[in-house]
């Protein structure tokens, strides 16, 4: 069975691009802004969506996306409302795939069993959570498997080769290459180590790559997109996002846009690294 994510990274496959994956966190800074964002993001070139699910103690986060968390809950996001986001988003687009990236906790208090049946119904194509390892692939993984849905795992540069075949057991849709070890936001990826730990992954698996973490300009983008199948941008939308608010960390006119403003720069980063690629 094909999914979403499956179909959108063989079209780009066919394209001779990478993938451009936007990261945001739900009901940052209110529901109806975030919705009003993720409806525009791939009007703005956004070609599969990350949306993070608030959680109180999210360890592997940096401060953006700590806050952004902090923030959602503050506004009253809660899991049904994240997936209310999704049924809403699916109202006017069924192409772009949506992931739902974070913890587990939340998930296990909704009840696993009952969040996959209406994350599937609701038009959710993956899952990222950061927190279960391989060896726990029955609470979560496999179930998710089972469900139709693709259940991506994060590889780290301390992923040896010797880790790296458990890593990859039962993960499907991509591969997300964390390209520095620690938090989010708080680094620049090196492109030329980036570009090593790629062809490394690849040669354990035919799954397409994405890499992120520490992305903010379309010349990191560009850098990263000619040797990844896939750009992850997180930190630096939600940093664009939190200078839009005013001073009570309420949305401004101007928030949805500076989003989807910055998305564009680096999709157009993106584009540009197989245009060079391709022509030398």
């Amino acid at each position: 069975m094909t999914t979403r994510i499956d179909r959108r990274f063989a079209a780009l496959k066919d394209e001779g691009r990478a993938a451009l994956v936007t990261f945001t966190m739900a009901g940052d800074p209110d529901y109806d802004t975030s919705l009003a964002i993720t409806k525009m993001l791939p009007k703005a070139g956004a070609d599969v969506i990350e949306l993070g699910m608030p959680f109180t103690d999210p360890m592997a986060d940096g401060p953006a996306i700590q806050a952004a968390g902090v923030r959602a809950l503050k506004s009253g996001q809660r899991m049904t409302k994240t997936l209310a986001l999704v049924r809403e988003f699916r109202k006017t687009d069924d192409a772009t795939p949506i992931v739902l990236m974070g913890y587990f906790n939340p998930i296990y208090t909704y009840g696993v069993d009952r969040f996959l049946v209406d994350a599937k119904a609701g038009g959710v194509d993956g899952l990222i959570v950061v927190d279960l390892p391989p060896e726990e692939d029955e609470e979560l993984c496999l179930p998710t498997l089972k469900a139709g849905l693709n259940f991506i795992r994060l590889a780290t540069p301390t992923t040896d080769d010797k880790r790296l075949p458990t890593v990859l057991n039962n993960t499907s849709g991509f591969v997300y290459y964390v390209s520095i070890a620690g938090i989010t936001g708080t680094a620049a990826p090196d492109a030329s180590k980036v570009a090593t730990a790629v062809l490394r992954i690849k040669r354990h698996t035919e799954l397409p790559v994405a890499v992120g973490f520490g992305v903010r300009s379309a010349e990191q983008a560009r850098a990263i997109a000619a040797n990844a199948d896939g750009v992850v941008v997180g930190s630096a939308l939600v940093d664009e996002l939190r200078k839009s608010l005013d001073n009570n960390g309420k949305a401004g006119p101007d928030t949805v846009k500076a989003v989807t403003d910055l998305v564009s720069v680096l999709a157009e980063g993106v584009r540009k690294a197989r245009k060079v690629a391709t022509a030398s």
